[in-house]
């Protein structure tokens, strides 16, 4: 059996998918060890790692993992596909096995290999106003917003807007307008994406708690789901990211997320740089 993590006093992998990058800490057999301030400090690109997300692999119950995601501000992010992914494949490396199952706040996810890529099922998208969550009722396919965004949620609320001309949108500065609207108590990732056909979509992404990111996975399938619901696509598309591509397949079981993840490097903190948190 190979194994991923080396002992020592804090060990990580650093991986990526699509270019959306990732911490992981392996904290199984002991008690979680991400703590805000950790987060926080693991995620400065120039005084610790850097990452969009970091991913902490605890114990599974009932499942071969349980998986807990926080954002690079030091915020909780309920669910992070591309992560998923990553993980998916350490734990498939681990035991040599070709599916794994993982525990998450979005609920049980199941995950496979296909081919040199790996697929993780990201479970039904929330489509009630309450469960997204907004913070009143309206129609989530129609937001009352200026660009008539939809509203989806994937573990995390997407706004998701369709546009014409992608490379003429600021994302920056309509995504963070959008992320901190008082229609979303709990923030919002948003998608800007341009239909490109019936099975092909462009999409940038601003994360809440990261900012623009070169792939969203949750945000992809709420695209994915978006635009089937528009009628603008099939529920099977390509999908082209800064980062690269996917496909997004909304099946009747979930969203099914399929891409390249890449291991990167593995190290470990030193000890003067934990005890300064």
């Amino acid at each position: 059996m190979k194994q991923v993590f080396s002992p020592s006093n804090l060990p990580f992998v650093k991986m990526h998918g699509l270019g959306n990058d990732f911490v992981i800490f392996d904290s199984r057999g002991m008690d979680a060890r991400v703590t805000p301030a950790l987060a926080k400090a693991v995620g400065d690109r120039n005084r610790g790692v850097g990452f969009d997300q970091l991913s902490e692999i605890r114990d599974g119950d009932g499942t071969d993992i349980t998986l807990d995601f926080w954002n690079n501000d030091g915020s909780r992010a309920g669910a992070c596909g591309n992560a998923t992914r990553c993980v998916a494949w350490l734990m498939m490396t681990e035991s040599g096995a070709d599916s794994v199952s993982i525990r998450t706040e979005r609920g049980i996810l199941g995950a496979v290999r296909t081919g040199d890529e790996i697929s993780v099922n990201m479970g039904h998208p929330q489509r009630d106003w309450a469960e997204v969550p907004l913070s009143h009722a309206v129609d989530t396919d129609h937001l009352p917003l200026a660009g008539d965004p939809v509203a989806v949620g994937m573990g995390n609320p997407h706004a998701v807007f369709f546009v014409d001309d992608i490379a003429a949108v600021d994302v920056a500065a309509r995504g963070a307008s959008v992320e901190h609207d008082p229609l979303f108590p709990e923030r919002t990732n948003v998608e800007f994406a341009q239909v490109r056909s019936r099975d092909e979509i462009r999409m940038r992404v601003w994360e809440r708690g990261a900012g623009i990111t070169l792939a969203c996975g949750s945000g992809a399938c709420a695209t994915v789901v978006a635009a089937a619901q528009r009628g603008l696509t099939d529920r099977c598309v390509r999908m082209e990211v800064d980062g690269g591509w996917m496909t997004l397949d909304w099946r009747d079981d979930g969203v099914w997320m399929t891409g390249p993840v890449q291991l990167v490097f593995k190290g470990e903190f030193d000890a003067t740089f934990l005890e300064r948190l």
